[in-house]
């Protein structure tokens, strides 16, 4: 996939001779190897998608190589070890490297299109993202390299995944590779909050959005939450490899099965972050091909909704054979159960979508009705697992393995294939072979029942999971025999539509406008991209405006007629909207192309196989070169007070200064990641507390005094930054968030000095979470220099009000943090005394 240059197309109209090429070159995509600085969502879309298919395509060669491994009994074609690798390294790769970057790949690429913007909000947010993601990602697969590939599962339970039980760097491979990659999860969530909230063309109310961008708003919340325990879990089981804090120790108080917990708060929300990207592209391309609108379209928004926030209730439900407690058994059950509700509704809606007319079989659709029948199957066996019961007898099979591929191959791969049909227009210019990818979806679908459906009765029939081989005479030979030839035929379906996907880019028949006949704005434009998205950003009054407005199709009048028409001064510009409304509210100025988001990643990149090496003075100096990236980064001059004359809608202002705007929502939603991160750590301190209260000291964990001192000034933290957030960029305000924030951090740190992290898991825990807290502070110390500097030097306009009061967001979570971490230290004292 590679964008066409703006500058490779003559200009589209007489009208517009005069402001085309400015308007061009501003938007142009840098030529060569300078590509690599560029920030355009189209350019780091496809980073994202070409990337996520190539980690996809070494996933499924692993796949294959664990299939031949059974498909006879006693087979040697795999030793115990590298089977064990290989079976690791499928599962890390598809869910860490591929399902998730390659779908947020995808929303990166389209939201803007679909929303009517001409760029992602934080365009230079999403380039770092992909290149924490690239780069994470070679750390993981370079661990084959120096054959310390991980082989403790994809899931990484402990103690199995501790240095007394896997010694080496292989399970540090994958802590530190998959927590680096997941960097670029958490800050693509942020963006794709800010992005569908703040930047929908004119008219464009939370109502009138395309179902996509609502799937994809709840999924970034979703990330944004659940990706924060997994990033816990690892630092701390990488912190006990390394320096031997006893954090899942019994011996000392910890327990394995906090990292269970840690791992499920994140995993069982995964299976829904996946399937509901790829249900929002199903829900966008079904009515194309049935030619109206979604049925239940408010109903399908509430279902959405609803299963954001019950996926968080039922975690246990891959923990129900561990002896937790029949009261937790039963409540997990009924969540589990219950998430089948909006489930239902979703796939309904569908139904009845098609029921409204008779759709169009071209190969997307297809696809599309293969997810249906194979997700409702898993969606079958996902039900029975809930019972407990039946989930005792099921569990750690291949009844669970069947179950797993189910949900996540019909509910995310075969919609995913169906999106590259269809959206292909956009990344080339040319349609896919209709005749290729029918062989493409029906061998993909025979081979995949083939492999699959069979294995729910290996699994009943006793075979456990992750087993290198089977003894003759149990039952399980043919099945597997048949479910590994099944494979090789699912496999030569995806080598097929890899074939069409690559070959289409040059010899494809080249596709019309609007090729489908959709609703949507993404195909506003001729289907060769240009670098920009809308010379004119119309506005609209449906959540299907190609059909509902018929005159945007009109010659030229996508480029003529709209808001923000051409480029002011050369600059990249967008419409910033009311969050709901969706009426214009400002002009956004986006970011040219700069190498600033890719050395950032790299030096985190450099201190991440620093710590890998043991060479931590060098993941230090990479740690400080990473802050001089991000001060250059913020180091630019505000630019409100302008203003631009938009047309139709008036005259509006350049970068608005308040809490409906872009930087400020964007940081509320930081603060959400990093909420759901000391969350996280406060569960783990709790949980450890209460499941091994003997080796909890009742009396003298920390120093009292100092403890409520840390209290007292994080409360005078708190009250300056409100000051200074309500007063505006006077420079003398910063000096007390700036002593405040450091006097909080010194009392916080004395206050530890009696606690002992080698003591016990609660006392390591507390110094981890006391590290959280004091890493806040000093990022809130560094931002209140770095903005006195900025005063200083004249960068922030005098009436520029929004880094304030951003700072002075961050300064009231960070200042609960600290009081939260007080209460915690003052706990057992206040105990003792009663």
């Amino acid at each position: 996939m590679t964008d066409t240059s703006a500058s490779d197309r003559p200009v589209q109209g007489p009208v517009l001779h005069d402001e085309m090429p400015e308007f061009e070159a501003a938007w142009a995509t840098p030529p060569g190897w300078r590509i690599l600085s560029s920030v355009s969502h189209r350019v780091v879309g496809q980073r994202f998608i070409v990337t996520g298919l190539v980690f996809f395509l070494i996933a499924g060669f692993l796949a294959l190589l664990v299939r031949t491994q059974l498909i006879v009994p006693n087979n040697t074609f795999l030793d115990a070890e590298t089977y064990n690798q290989v079976f690791t390294m499928h599962g890390t790769l598809m869910m860490f490297l591929f399902a998730i970057p390659i779908l947020e790949g995808f929303a990166v690429y389209l939201l803007p299109l679909m929303l009517g913007a001409r760029d992602l909000i934080f365009p230079r947010m999403g380039a770092f993202g992909y290149w924490c993601y690239l780069f994470g990602g070679i750390i993981v697969l370079s661990s084959f390299l120096f054959d310390a590939a991980p082989d403790g599962g994809w899931f990484m339970y402990t103690p199995l995944s501790t240095s007394q039980y896997t010694p080496g760097l292989s399970a540090d491979f994958w802590l530190i590779g998959i927590t680096f990659a997941e960097i670029a999860s958490v800050t693509a969530a942020v963006e794709i909050i800010a992005a569908v909230l703040c930047t929908r063309a004119p008219g464009m109310s939370l109502t009138r959005m395309p179902i996509f961008a609502w799937y994809m708003l709840v999924t970034a919340f979703m990330i944004a939450i659940g990706f924060p325990p997994l990033i816990i879990g690892s630092i701390l089981l990488e912190i006990e490899r390394v320096a031997g804090l006893p954090f899942f120790d019994v011996t000392a108080g910890g327990d394995p099965l906090l990292w269970q917990h840690l791992f499920w708060l994140f995993g069982h929300p995964e299976v829904y972050i996946i399937f509901l990207p790829a249900a929002g592209m199903v829900a966008t391309m079904l009515p194309t091909f049935v030619g109206k609108p979604l049925f239940g379209y408010g109903f399908a928004v509430a279902a959405v909704v609803t299963m954001g926030f019950i996926s968080f209730g039922l975690w246990a439900h891959h923990m129900f054979a561990t002896g937790l407690p029949t009261i937790s058994l039963t409540l997990f059950s009924a969540a589990s159960t219950m998430v089948a509700i909006p489930t239902g509704v979703q796939i309904f809606s569908f139904i009845f979508t098609l029921a409204q007319g008779r759709p169009r079989l071209t190969v997307p659709m297809l696809f599309i009705l293969g997810f249906l029948f194979i997700f409702v199957i898993g969606g079958l066996t996902g039900v029975m697992l809930a019972s407990v019961p039946f989930n005792w007898q099921a569990h750690d099979s291949y009844f669970v393995v069947a179950h797993l591929h189910y949900v996540l191959i019909g509910g995310m791969v075969f919609p995913l294939v169906g999106a590259f049909y269809y959206w292909s227009p956009h990344f080339t210019g040319r349609m896919m072979s209709e005749r290729l990818g029918r062989w493409a979806f029906w061998l993909m679908f025979t081979g995949f029942h083939i492999t699959f459906f069979l294995m729910h009765l290996t699994g009943l029939r006793g075979m456990p999971r992750r087993v290198a081989t089977y003894p003759e005479g149990l039952g399980w030979d043919r099945l597997n025999l048949l479910s590994t030839l099944g494979s090789y035929i699912l496999a030569a379906g995806v080598l097929v539509f890899v074939w069409d996907f690559l070959r289409h880019r040059m010899s494809g028949p080249l596709a019309p406008r609007d090729p489908w006949g959709a609703g949507t704005l993404e195909w506003l434009y001729p289907p060769i991209a240009p670098g920009h998205n809308f010379h004119a950003i119309p506005r609209v009054h449906s959540r299907e405006p190609l059909w509902d407005q018929p005159e945007l199709l009109r010659e030229h009048a996508h480029l003529a007629e709209g808001v923000l028409r051409g480029a002011s001064h050369g600059m990249r510009e967008t419409v910033g909207c009311h969050p709901v409304t969706g009426e214009p509210l400002q002009i956004v100025r986006l970011p040219k192309p700069t190498w600033v988001p890719l050395w950032a990643a790299a030096t985190i990149a450099v201190a991440a196989v620093a710590t890998l090496a043991s060479a931590y003075v060098i993941a230090g100096a990479a740690l400080v070169a990473m802050l001089v990236c991000f001060a250059l980064w913020a180091w630019e001059p505000s630019q409100t007070g302008e203003t631009v004359d938009t047309g139709p809608e008036g005259v509006l202002p350049v970068n608005v200064a308040d809490r409906l705007g872009h930087t400020h929502i964007a940081t509320i939603g930081t603060l959400l990641v990093l909420a759901a991160l000391y969350g996280s750590l406060l569960f783990s301190v709790l949980y450890l507390w209460n499941v091994h209260p003997d080796f909890t000291t009742i009396a003298g964990l920390a120093d009292p005094l100092w403890a409520a001192v840390a209290g007292g000034l994080a409360l005078v933290l708190i009250a300056s930054s409100k000051v200074a957030a309500h007063k505006g960029p006077r420079l003398g305000l910063d000096v007390p968030v700036l002593l405040s924030a450091v006097a909080t951090g010194a009392g916080l740190f004395v206050a530890m000095l009696q606690i002992d992290p080698r003591d016990t898991a609660v006392a390591a825990t507390l110094w981890v979470m006391a590290g959280f807290v004091g890493v806040m502070l000093f990022v809130m110390a560094f931002w209140s220099l770095f903005l006195a500097v900025r005063k200083l030097f004249g960068q922030v306009a005098p009436h520029h009000r929004v880094p304030d009061l951003n700072r002075g967001s961050f300064g009231l979570a960070t200042g609960v943090m600290v009081l939260i971490a007080v209460v915690v230290l003052l706990a057992p004292h206040i105990e003792g005394l009663s």
